[in-house]
């Protein structure tokens, strides 16, 4: 066991966007952090960036790149993580999984509907994997007591847009999962919510059908004129982490400047 005395981040979905950024922020809060992501060849320099920066700032990362929805990959990180921080020292696991099929339920034709694997695979990366990843975490004893346990949401999870289904009914799920969890480990001393940030310029973005669309129309309804940041989100993360923050669970929290009470 190698072992700094620090205390460690999980970090699912590490790479870029809010996953990375809150990597960052927390390395230089002093946690190391182990991160799970999955990349190819043409976006992995993101990741070894990532994980430069997090060395940098003197904290140990301890990176995969691998399926978070698989179960022998979660049994593999979990066991590695094991072998390099004492029992009880994991004191976040921050989901931020945003991998989904991005179609309509009920398309112009049968073949451009949404297939059960489709929906099966979102549900299971965006939203189960949160109760999964916990459960390793706790039973594996790793799991702080006084522990954060937060999941990235969005306002999608309430409303509808085109293409969107499966992801959107993925977020409402998550956000009861999080209601859930925050009840079950209130015992065990760990707050559980999630974070709502507002429309944030991430490759998972880009890959909503209009999203160019929805950059305008947030940047002109924020009170802040501009989009979230990454890095707004890592922030509040960090702030969290505080134990004065040990009675804010069971919440959907918003991260966006404003924006959601200025849409009309």
């Amino acid at each position: 066991m190698s072992d700094t005395g620090r205390q460690w981040a999980l970090v699912l979905g590490a790479s870029s966007g809010f996953g990375a950024a809150t990597a960052i922020e927390l390395a230089g809060a002093g946690l190391n952090v182990c991160g799970v992501h999955l990349d190819r060849r043409s976006t992995m320099a993101e990741a070894e960036r990532t994980k430069e920066r997090i060395v940098a700032a003197g904290a140990d990362a301890l990176f995969f790149n691998a399926n978070a929805a698989d179960d022998g990959e979660r049994a593999r990180v979990t066991a590695a993580l094991a072998e390099r921080c004492a029992p009880g020292r994991v004191a976040l696991l921050f989901h931020s999984l945003a991998f989904g099929s991005l179609v309509p339920l009920v398309g112009e034709q049968e073949a451009k509907s949404a297939k059960p694997r489709q929906l099966a695979m979102t549900l299971d990366v965006m939203a189960s994997s949160l109760v999964l990843w916990t459960q390793a975490l706790v039973f594996a004893g790793l799991l702080a007591r006084g522990a954060r346990v937060l999941a990235m949401t969005s306002a999608g999870s309430t409303r509808a847009r085109a293409g969107y289904g499966p992801v959107s009914a993925a977020k409402a799920a998550l956000e009861a999962y999080v209601r859930q969890l925050a009840v079950e480990l209130a015992p065990r001393g760990v707050a559980v919510n999630a974070i709502r940030a507002g429309v944030t310029e991430t490759a998972a973005l880009e890959k909503i059908p209009g999203a160019e669309d929805l950059k305008r129309t947030a940047t002109a309804l924020n009170p802040h004129a501009r989009l979230t940041e990454p890095g707004d989100v890592a922030r509040f993360v960090r702030l969290l982490l505080d134990p004065a923050a040990d009675w804010v669970t069971g919440n959907v929290l918003g991260v966006d400047g404003g924006e959601d009470i200025a849409a009309p």
